[in-house]
């Protein structure tokens, strides 16, 4: 079995089917104030701080004017929030088993996430496995976003655990660069992206669930 001591997780697409929920939201958003938005589209901003993609969303629509584009982003933002509150969010496969695998192991488990706090505290409180975590690592916390990777390295420091005995799970192409960027071991569960061959080469593995990371720790 390998040497694992501490295992970081990201939230969004990788512990929670939440990626679904955003894009459903903003689609819905942007077909009402007839911005054109599409699947391919919203995957260019998987991965990528809130406050980066609105600029970035605002920078892009500029001809509907500041005001329909932030109501694009309040509507999309709070429509997909009351499903968040609501507790209607599915886990991903593999996700339950793999923390029973982690907890029976002894191995401890960090969440860190370029959510904000509220939304993942309340994530994690209606699927029941807040406690399975020792310690959450949010937005508010760090100063750059994924790709760097200031995230992580403030969660490896919450594990206490050297770079080699800790493992990242990400889904997205900007976490998986944090990680590689911090020097941690990173498995990648893509959701709705395929990484490239080239960043797939820079990875521990690319899985298809959580469940085969179970399998993976125990080679």
């Amino acid at each position: 079995m390998k040497e694992i001591k501490g295992v970081i997780f990201d939230m969004d697409g990788l512990i929670f089917d939440t990626e679904a929920i955003y894009y459903q939201a903003q689609q819905q958003a942007a077909d009402h104030y007839g911005i054109p938005f599409d699947k391919d589209l919203y995957r260019e901003y998987i991965g990528i701080a809130d406050e980066e993609a609105w600029e970035s969303l605002h920078q892009r629509f500029a001809e509907h004017g500041r005001e329909t584009v932030q109501k694009f982003i309040d509507d999309s933002w709070g429509d997909a929030h009351k499903i968040f509150h609501s507790g209607e969010v599915d886990l991903k496969p593999g996700v339950l088993e793999l923390l029973q695998f982690l907890e029976d192991q002894g191995i401890p488990k960090i969440v860190a996430s370029s959510n904000v706090r509220p939304v993942i505290e309340i994530l994690l409180e209606h699927a029941g496995i807040r406690n399975q975590f020792q310690e959450i690592v949010s937005a508010e916390d760090v100063k750059l976003a994924k790709p760097n990777p200031e995230i992580f390295n403030i969660a490896r420091q919450h594990l206490g655990t050297i770079a080699e005995e800790t493992l990242v799970l990400e889904d997205a192409q900007h976490g998986v660069q944090a990680a590689i960027s911090a020097g941690i071991p990173v498995i990648m569960v893509p959701d709705m992206i395929q990484p490239a061959e080239e960043l797939s080469k820079q990875t521990a593995a690319v899985l298809s669930s959580l469940h085969e990371v179970i399998d993976y720790i125990q080679k």
